[in-house]
């Protein structure tokens, strides 16, 4: 079992008690075996000297649409509903095979040189295969699934799904993804939003979710006109009409909830439901301000994502986590959202949200290795003498300091080289995909 030997680390473990200690951290394949003191291990297969670095868990984005990478800076400055219809599903409906591959290579190799080392991902509703090969290949942990739509007549023709196609070529990806790669790749079933799903959709990811034991990963409460979109048909808003057919549950997680009322806000918290914050993407596309610190306070979970390039132009945790803190501060004032609230929304809040906080999250004896290396030696976080950690990595460190990232026991990336992506290849093949694509439009 191959071993590797970090030295000389100040390590944040992100655990219960806030941990912060000196020393080394032992890896014993994809587990971790010691953290902290000085560890003697002269045998080790791997030895990797932090003399200067930061070591934490690496990030974990609950929302991320790596099919959408390849779309960056092609559907700017519009609202949800018509970001959606004149841009992104066109788009998403000229994909190819080889298109979603490049597309979900560059994401990936973004979000690793980011420090990002787990990510909830949604597909379109062809080609899946060709990302959940880039994940495979990548060594990026994930959460995927193909996006089900089988409603709206202004969604394009080679989007709009036969409802029970829809659910069967989802089961025939679970059955193949789901644990793949020694567990580091899962599946979840991915209802786009209630707009663009019958009930019968819907419905079947329930009972199919329950069946196979994963995650369902939907869009609600995003924009005002999407809510009053579903209340004209469905007769109720979001959440509550979620709940109405059974699917708030504990593996149910919902994307943005910007637009919650009272009674949406007890079914989430009484259902146990998860939600995801994107305050990039919200901002950018103009759709609110979710109510972070109020549904913390309710003690419901609550992830951080980046979401897609084309309604974020990055896919940058650091970015989010300043958005995080930042914004809630103008409401609610100063002392809301404080660095290390916002760094465990980004690590172990987010492994909670996918229901894995007993794996990976924090830094601590046998969860598994997903971890980063930050070089804080630089102008921007200095003076660091007397300073607070978290401030540090919160308010001023940005993504051009993580130096090495590990997934799963695997360095991925070491001295800002990512080793498991070719990037002169992925640029070159993202740009003639891209060409392609086009054409097709």
């Amino acid at each position: 079992m191959a071993t590797i030997w970090i030295r000389n680390a100040v390590i944040m473990t992100m655990n219960e008690q806030h941990d912060i200690v000196e020393g080394d951290l032992l890896i014993e394949g994809n587990v971790i075996k010691q953290v902290g003191g000085v560890i003697d291990a002269p045998l080790a297969d791997r030895i990797i000297d932090a003399g200067g670095k930061v070591l934490l868990p690496g990030f974990i984005q609950t929302h991320i649409h790596l099919c959408q990478t390849l779309f960056r800076g092609r559907a700017d400055d519009l609202a949800l509903i018509d970001w959606l219809k004149e841009k992104i599903w066109p788009l998403e409906a000229a994909h190819s095979e080889d298109s979603v591959y490049y597309s979900a290579m560059l994401g990936i190799g973004e979000l690793i040189r980011s420090g990002t080392t787990t990510i909830l991902d949604m597909e379109t509703v062809h080609y899946t295969e060709s990302a959940f090969q880039a994940i495979m290949e990548s060594g990026i942990r994930a959460v995927s699934g193909k996006v089900m739509m089988d409603h709206g007549s202004e969604v394009p023709l080679p989007l709009q799904e036969n409802t029970a196609k829809s659910l069967q070529d989802s089961v025939d990806l679970l059955e193949k993804w789901h644990g793949a790669a020694n567990g580091r790749i899962q599946y979840a079933f991915c209802p786009r939003f209630v707009v663009s799903c019958t009930e019968e959709l819907l419905v079947g990811v329930r009972d199919l979710s329950e069946q196979y034991g994963v995650m369902v990963h939907t869009h609600a409460s995003e924009n005002l006109g999407e809510i009053e979109m579903v209340e004209a048909e469905r007769g109720m808003r979001n959440v509550v009409y979620l709940d109405h057919i059974g699917l708030a549950r504990p593996n149910l997680i919902l994307a943005h909830s910007i637009w919650l009322d009272e009674e949406e806000k007890r079914i989430i918290r009484e259902r146990g439901v998860k939600v995801t914050h994107c305050p990039g993407s919200n901002l950018k596309l103009s759709s609110g301000i979710a109510e972070v610190p109020l549904l913390l306070e309710q003690g419901i979970a609550v992830g951080l994502g980046a979401d897609g390039a084309p309604c974020n132009n990055n896919l940058d945790m650091f970015q989010e986590m300043r958005l995080t803190a930042y914004i809630q501060k103008v409401k609610h004032g100063p002392t809301v959202m404080n660095a290390r609230q916002v760094l465990r929304l980004a690590t172990i809040g987010g492994a909670r949200v996918l229901g894995m906080e007993e794996k990976i999250g924090s830094i601590e004896v046998g969860k598994l290795a997903d971890i980063q290396l930050l070089d804080l030696e630089d102008f921007h976080v200095y003076p660091s003498f007397d300073a607070d950690w978290y401030s540090r990595v919160v308010y001023a460190a940005t993504r051009g300091d993580v130096d090495t990232v590990i997934i799963d026991g695997q360095v991925v990336m070491e001295q800002k080289l990512v080793r498991t992506v070719d990037k002169s290849v992925v640029l070159k093949e993202a740009d003639q995909s891209l060409r392609r694509l086009i054409a097709r439009l």
